[in-house]
């Protein structure tokens, strides 16, 4: 159950943070609804161009800057499952 909302939530920050949808850029309900609408169609849009195609194999995720900073040569750790680099 919470695997569930954890995708919503992440899907809420991304709006609100990534594409500012706490600021409305017209005024009226009606208007503030179609910017709504329409923001969220363009990220799904964009979200279904960076699924691969069948048969395509599944890229390994690239890490985050603080993981790159701990898989840098030198620090004492094992490498992370998420490491891409060779």
């Amino acid at each position: 159950m919470y695997a569930v909302r954890s995708g919503i939530e992440g899907t809420i920050n991304e709006l609100a943070h990534g594409h500012e949808m706490r600021r409305r850029r017209y005024r009226g309900l009606d208007k503030t609804h179609v910017q709504h609408v329409l923001t969220a169609i363009a990220v799904n849009i964009e979200r279904l161009s960076e699924r691969p195609t069948p048969g395509e194999p599944l890229r390994a995720p690239l890490p985050t800057a603080f993981q790159a900073y701990l898989d840098q040569p030198g620090l004492p750790r094992p490498r992370s499952r998420r490491y891409v680099g060779g």
